[in-house]
């Protein structure tokens, strides 16, 4: 078995380079339950902040992680950063604050958050994200209604308190702010659905805002990505409107990032180990975990055939594509009459 349960990684990431992942919430425990979900539907949808595994024993897995790369200094090889994640939203976990504290104390590389933000208007939480060097929240909406239909919130959280609490926050952080927008075609790609959004934005202190198309399984099977040129027009109008704040879409540039391996090449009784913590987070495809662990094709496809066989983890096509990600995640299956351009389907399963 892997030595660890909630680290993982390093991954890829565009923005944030070679990060090393801390997964500090259970899988698909979350107060949104969000369309476009590359770990499928939500299947305990809270809001309630609790403890979810113990500080000491997260905060060792760290350790350990960063020993393993040669140190936990200010340069740690094969990590640029340290990013808390959860299989659901890590402000959901009470001890975030004390994991964020206590990663500072084991090295100097920075730390990042990946969150919905949609618990900013709690602003007792404010003090635990402060030693964070950046924060990375969520914006797909800028009305109630796009907000229900794309993030399909927990009952308690309000569309106002969620924008309110963004703009607050974003003005307070001393960090920086990276926003990030999700595209759902016939969702938020709409004139009035991005000019909601770039209001919002100017009223926010924001960084950079990267906007994002769905290129991994998402929960609903009905879920597309706009058109590159739509994109491109979204981009302009977000940058231009926004107070001039630097915007950026990966997918014009490619798919998605090219991978190049950011680990050693492992012995074989690990690799299997090493992809079912990988893709319990992030679902990828066979090659790309080829180029991640630095493996031959055919042990990647030992190794996984493995996992399916202890039920580890699960298939998931899409479009002729076919993605491994966790086994206990719920991905709708696709319609045989479903249309990529039936926009009002799409918003009808968006809104159960």
């Amino acid at each position: 078995m892997s030595p660890y349960r909630y680290v993982f990684g390093p991954v890829l990431s565009r923005r944030l380079g070679r990060s090393l992942g801390v997964d500090v919430i259970p899988l698909k425990t979350c107060n949104w339950n969000c369309a476009y979900c590359q770990l499928g539907r939500t299947r305990h949808l809270a809001n309630d902040r609790r403890p979810y595994g113990a500080v000491d024993d997260i905060l060792g897995e760290v350790r350990d992680a960063l020993a393993e790369r040669g140190g936990a200094g200010s340069s740690v090889p094969g990590i640029d950063w340290v990013t808390f994640v959860g299989s659901g939203d890590p402000l959901l976990n009470s001890d975030l604050g004390r994991l964020i504290s206590g990663v500072k104390r084991l090295t100097d590389v920075p730390v990042a958050v990946l969150t919905n933000g949609a618990l900013f208007h709690n602003v007792a939480l404010w003090d635990e994200l402060a030693e964070a060097d950046a924060i990375l929240p969520s914006l797909d909406a800028g009305s109630a209604l796009v907000y229900r239909r794309i993030n399909r919130p927990h009952p308690q959280l309000d569309f106002e308190h969620y924008v309110d609490g963004l703009v607050a926050f974003s003005q307070g952080f001393a960090g920086r702010v990276w926003v990030e927008v999700m595209l759902v075609k016939g969702l938020n790609d709409g004139d009035q659905a991005v000019g909601d959004m770039a209001a919002v934005l100017k009223w926010m202190r924001v960084d950079e805002v990267q906007v994002n198309t769905p290129i991994r399984p998402a929960a609903e099977s009905w879920v597309r990505a706009p058109e590159p040129g739509r994109v491109a027009e979204i981009v302009h109008v977000l940058g231009t409107r926004a107070r001039g704040v630097p915007v950026s879409a990966p997918s014009l540039l490619s798919c998605e990032p090219e991978p190049s391996p950011v680990q050693e090449p492992r012995v074989p009784s690990a690799v299997a180990e090493l992809i079912a913590s990988v893709v319990a987070r992030h679902p990828m495809r066979a090659e790309e975990i080829g180029r991640l662990m630095g493996c031959p094709e055919d042990e990647i496809e030992r190794a996984l055939a493995f996992l399916m066989s202890r039920c580890r983890i699960q298939a998931i096509d899409r479009r002729g594509t076919r993605f491994w990600g966790p086994a206990g995640a719920s991905y709708a299956r696709p319609r045989v009459n479903e249309s990529s351009t039936d926009t009002e389907g799409r918003i009808s399963h968006a809104e159960r």
